[in-house]
């Protein structure tokens, strides 16, 4: 796989800003735990909009909430806030 040069001037830049100037184990441990954290944040939000579709489309908040390990009324808020947009 190769990469581009911007990608990887991304990919130190993020690292960086996690660090907060350590480039010792601190630093290196708090880029993984921000970088983590990105992603989770990402990967809760694409979460979050596949629970609003699949209850548009008609599953329930029951089916929602099993499907997903959440509480039905974290599914609920999660549904709600879509509602609240529209």
């Amino acid at each position: 796989m190769s990469y581009r040069d911007v990608d990887v001037s991304a990919a130190d830049a993020l690292m960086d800003k996690y660090r907060g100037g350590l480039e010792d184990e601190i630093g290196a441990a708090l880029a993984v735990v921000g970088l983590s954290a990105d992603r989770a944040h990402k990967e809760t939000a694409i979460r979050d909009d596949m629970i609003r579709v699949a209850h548009r489309v008609g599953a329930s908040l029951r089916q929602l909430a099993e499907a997903s390990g959440l509480g039905r009324k974290t599914v609920t808020a999660i549904v709600e806030s879509d509602q609240a947009r529209n």
